[in-house]
């Protein structure tokens, strides 16, 4: 049979059969339906999450290198549409495996309570979550009350700021870039992680602020290191002030807050009023007190209700800039904050003793910087930026392991 070619005409046969019936399938649209099921059948159709502010959040992440051995920095995920929050960090700890840093929610709800109503007006949920990026001033501002928003002065120019009551007080907090969206967004890839950018044409905040201000922030992840930049552009016709910030809410993972330990570069603090909170213009020591975080080794948080703006920051030699230390004993890791711009004059901590958050924010300025309650000679922060200059604010974080509370980094 092989020799007579029977077998080889019968393949030729099918093979042409086979034509026949395709072209045939063709003809009635069947194969081209035929093909676009194939193509669809194992696409997902679900939607996709919203997203905060309506802009896609930008990721930055990294592998692991070193095997589960030492603390390391994994990824960091950013809002351009909410001002650059920084909304997670997250990191591998030896014994503990990924954990989430800051304390935050998820994606999918972090937009649903980014809404522009209700508790979130004026972008006040950015201050709940993650690590707000403030600007053109960081922390309070006080003011005289006027129908939702409150009226204060700087240098003869009045300014009326978008504002809440608190403690029977007109209080403006933590800026104007909360809820702002990004003319540009982008980020890049790095040897050992990444570089996320966000530009913000704010001009001059819907009528807030003396002049118009470009404000660029710019996020950069390795293993051992997170550095963040934040500049400030004049690009009006008149000088401004301006004083910038940055408010993240460190996550207790042990959930054992006494234990965690502070270590700050400050012996001064804010005075504030019982009740209002409002400062009174004096600054007082803090030596020798339960506020006291200036050794160091720092000292553990306890039951102490934190609520504090600690001024006058020194500099330790061989320092790059004052530090700030959070030590997390119970699962053998630190945090340092090293402020990198000569210009940051003030580190706001709040470690409510009920909570499971310790916030740590570095910023330029005083709260209050505007009032009259400060004297003259006194340095409240806000740096004066004439047209067409800028302002830096940067700081490095870093993480490191440690098995005793005196380990350094």
């Amino acid at each position: 049979m092989l020799r007579s070619g029977v077998v080889t005409i019968a393949a030729v046969a099918l093979v042409l059969l086979g034509l026949a019936l395709g072209w045939r399938a063709h003809t009635r649209g069947s194969f081209h339906q035929m093909k676009a099921s194939l193509r669809h059948s194992d696409v997902p159709h679900t939607a996709l999450p919203p997203q905060p502010g309506g802009e896609d959040a930008l990721l930055l992440e990294r592998s692991a290198i070193e095997g589960g051995a030492t603390p390391e920095f994994l990824s960091a995920t950013l809002l351009p549409g909410r001002g650059m929050n920084v909304l997670q960090i997250t990191a591998t700890v030896p014994g503990k495996g990924i954990v989430n840093l800051l304390d935050s929610p998820s994606l999918e709800q972090a937009a649903n309570r980014m809404n522009g109503v209700g508790a979130d007006s004026n972008g006040a949920e950015s201050l709940a979550i993650g690590g707000a990026i403030e600007a053109p001033w960081a922390g309070d501002i006080f003011g005289t009350p006027s129908n939702g928003a409150l009226n204060t002065m700087w240098h003869g120019i009045p300014l009326r700021l978008p504002a809440n009551r608190r403690n029977e007080v007109s209080v403006a907090t933590g800026g104007l870039l909360l809820a702002r969206q990004g003319v540009q967004a982008k980020t890049s890839v790095m040897p050992d992680g990444g570089e996320a950018e966000a530009v913000y044409e704010a001009g001059n905040f819907d009528g807030s602020w003396p002049s118009e201000m470009r404000v660029k922030s710019t996020v950069q992840l390795s293993s051992r290191a997170i550095e963040m930049r934040i500049v400030a552009t004049n690009t009006g016709k008149d000088p401004q002030p301006v004083g910038l910030g940055w408010r993240p809410r460190f996550a207790v993972l042990s959930g054992d807050r006494a234990t965690m330990t502070l270590r700050l570069p400050s012996i001064m603090k804010e005075e504030v009023r019982a009740g209002t909170g409002t400062p009174t213009g004096r600054l007082s020591s803090i030596e020798g007190t339960p506020y006291d975080f200036s050794s160091r080794t720092g000292a553990p948080l306890k039951d102490l209700d934190l609520n504090e703006t600690f001024v006058h920051l020194h500099q330790a030699p061989l320092d790059s800039g004052p530090v700030v230390e959070l030590w997390d004993p119970a699962n053998s890791f630190g945090l340092r904050m090293t402020m990198l711009s000569p210009s940051i004059k003030s580190v706001h901590v709040t470690a409510p003793a009920d909570k499971n958050f310790i916030m740590i924010e570095p910023r330029f300025n005083y709260d209050d910087p505007f009032g009259r309650e400060w004297p003259k000679e006194e340095d409240t922060g806000m740096t004066i930026v004439s047209p067409g200059h800028s302002v830096q604010w940067k700081i490095r974080m870093e993480i490191y392991g440690l098995h005793t509370a005196t380990d350094r980094p």
